[in-house]
């Protein structure tokens, strides 16, 4: 019989929690060491609330896998609706809002870098709800304070993978307790007759990590738009079955993202599909290849995978296994 005992401390009262009827308050880990919302500097807008918290966390989480890049992460209800690294922050910026332009109203930012003007102006005329960064040039700070009075910006100071630790999620009557997800995966073996191109690993690498931050079940669609910057262009998040991820938003999604970006059909064989999970049939399969993906990552070890590598064998696209799925509840 183990005890866990936790200790937070000065607590304050939210305007309410997810929902108005709900009551909420937010307690600090006194002993956080790392870029966080406990340790974040509040530089302007109103007070957080419930879900901005939520959601920001997200957002950082999510932005610690690209601490080394120029990267912009766009947060909507826990998912990334846009992610892109780019030359410079700017570009990362528009990268990620073109992602999904329609979702990114009222969302939740992360960057990765400090906050230049070039990027601040960015903003003008875009409503977001919070702007994460590890801090702001004076000139970009002045601006985002006279853009809105109600945007928040948190300055969270440098901003670095993020280390091995547990994490909680309280249940009704009990606390479940695991590993923080800081791995990526176990291996990268290509299963199938068709290769992975070397130059085709650091657009699986992004596309993978995209998918670890995405809600269950996840199918994502990622796009090399320069050479070595990448950008989302199609997100399946949180539905119940993996095909309905991929056929009824990943696809529709990627293929809006297409034709308004004025890319060439030939841009669907270019594209990484990862997976968060196995494929417990080979559905996924006959779809991706009717839109024309030749490349997927995703864990492997379903009891159909020789039925999954066989379709994709016939349709000549290259299969990796990671060995390692994400599930994200």
């Amino acid at each position: 019989m183990q005890n866990l005992i936790l200790e937070f401390a000065n607590g304050v009262s939210l305007r309410y929690g997810e929902n108005s009827h709900q009551q909420a308050m937010f307690y600090k880990d006194p002993n956080c060491a790392e870029a966080s919302l406990a340790t974040a500097e509040q530089l302007h807008g109103k007070e957080l609330s419930y879900n901005n918290i939520v959601d920001a966390d997200a957002a950082l989480e999510m932005i610690r896998e690209f601490s080394e890049s120029n990267a912009v992460a766009i947060i909507k209800h826990l998912n990334p609706c846009g992610l892109a690294t780019g030359a410079n922050l700017a570009e990362a910026f528009n990268a990620a809002w073109e992602g999904d332009p329609v979702s990114a109203f009222g969302s939740v930012i992360a960057v990765s870098r400090k906050v230049d003007l070039k990027t601040a102006e960015l903003l003008k005329g875009r409503f977001v709800e919070i702007l994460l960064a590890p801090d702001f040039d004076a000139d970009a700070l002045e601006f985002l304070r006279n853009k809105s009075k109600d945007i928040r910006l948190l300055k969270v100071g440098e901003i670095k993978p993020a280390k091995a630790d547990k994490v909680y999620k309280h249940v009704i009557g009990g606390m479940l307790v695991q590993d923080r997800d800081v791995e990526a995966w176990e291996k990268f073996e290509c299963m199938t007759k068709a290769q992975f191109p070397e130059g085709k690993m650091k657009l699986a690498k992004f596309s993978w990590l995209v998918c670890k931050h995405t809600k269950s079940n996840a199918i994502v669609m990622c796009h090399e738009y320069k050479p070595d910057y990448f950008m989302i262009l199609g997100l399946g998040p949180g539905q119940p079955n993996r095909i309905d991820s991929n056929l009824r938003l990943c696809q529709p999604r990627a293929a809006d993202n297409i034709k308004r970006m004025n890319l060439p059909e030939s841009t669907w064989g270019e594209l990484v599909m990862a997976s968060d999970a196995f494929f417990p049939f080979a559905d996924n399969i006959d779809a991706s290849n009717s839109a024309g993906i030749k490349y997927i990552i995703q864990p492997g070890g379903s009891k159909k995978d020789n039925e999954v590598i066989e379709a994709c064998d016939k349709f000549g696209i290259a299969m990796a296994f990671t060995g390692m799925r994400h599930f994200r509840h």
